[in-house]
């Protein structure tokens, strides 16, 4: 236990390192963005005195390394500075847009991790079947398409002809049932993208334990392959499966972006692509940290289940 928690902090303190880098290159690359900022939001009618008084006000005037300092420390206190476009705090701006996403990546997780995790154990089971040519046919089709095309598919197919909305409009008084309806065609397109990937590995793993001796010492007792399968092979492949479903999860929170535009979702996508619009850099910055966080998080997770579930993995070799 204690092997684990070492390892735990260990991670953590790389999490750490990893955001500190991120943040770094997120506040270094809104820097390199040509132009000047506060002609870019005066318009090019400003007056000379109302662009200094404005890059005063924005601390534009200050070195680089204080201004990102400044940053830091406000993030670090939960205060991520003002909205260019609304004046208004960007962290009220972004709760109810994170709820948002939040609910639409778990929406798509419950979805795909289920159906993902049957396609892989029967394709697994039944190999070199119809049934595996088949499935195996239809993920990499899915996959090989982009979202919004896949986004744009569903629409024609099931809004236009009345079953689904195509644009999604959510309140803070829709109710759950609601949004389950709104929220189906955009956590769909997100489930045939991701499903695939997890299919295929979960497929992979059992396979790939198949031939161990103790599955054969299992099917020499009298099994039946479906609990062989499930009883003995499923267990000793959670580890390279848990870790494709954590990634396949964080790509659920920070890759909604195409997603959330074309179907309008009032999620963080949404918003990032409105501040990068409107040049809003506070806001810009405030999100991609948040996707950062989400992904390395995630990625802590997945280290420590997979870690759990397959001990072997706490001592060297």
């Amino acid at each position: 236990m204690n092997e684990i928690w070492r390892m735990i902090g260990r991670r953590l303190l790389l999490g750490l390192l990893t955001l500190f880098v991120i943040s770094v290159v997120i506040f270094g690359a809104t820097e390199l963005l040509p132009g000047d900022l506060a002609r870019e939001l005066l318009g090019q009618s400003a007056t000379p005195e109302t662009l200094a008084a404005l890059r005063e006000q924005l601390g534009l005037n200050d070195p680089a390394p204080i201004r990102y300092l400044n940053w830091l420390w406000g993030v670090l206190h939960g205060d991520f500075g003002v909205s260019m476009a609304t004046k208004k705090p960007i962290a009220e701006l972004v709760g109810g847009r994170l709820g948002n996403t939040l609910f639409l990546a778990l929406y798509a997780a419950a979805l795909s991790v289920p159906l993902s995790l049957m396609l892989g154990v029967l394709a697994a089971l039944w190999r070199n079947s119809v049934f595996d040519r088949m499935s195996n046919a239809l993920a990499l089709t899915s996959i090989s398409f982009p979202e919004f095309f896949v986004a744009y598919i569903l629409i024609l197919w099931l809004a236009q002809t009345g079953l689904f909305p195509s644009m999604v409009r959510i309140t803070a008084s829709t109710t759950f049932s609601e949004r389950i309806y709104m929220g189906f065609l955009p956590a769909l397109t997100l489930t045939l993208v991701v499903t695939a990937h997890m299919m295929r590995m979960t497929r992979a793993a059992i396979i790939n334990l198949l031939a161990s001796p103790y599955i054969e010492m299992a099917r020499l007792k009298g099994m039946s392959p479906l609990r062989v399968v499930l009883r003995h092979a499923v267990p000793n492949a959670l580890a390279p499966i848990i870790n494709v479903v954590a990634l396949n999860l964080a790509y659920l929170i920070t890759g909604v972006v195409v997603v959330e535009v074309v179907f309008v979702y009032p999620g963080l996508g949404q918003l990032m692509v409105d501040a990068v619009t409107n040049r809003d850099i506070p806001v810009v910055q405030a999100i991609a940290l948040i996707f950062a966080s989400a992904y390395v998080l995630l990625n802590l997770v997945a280290d420590v289940l997979s870690t759990i579930t397959n001990p072997r993995l706490m001592h060297r070799r």
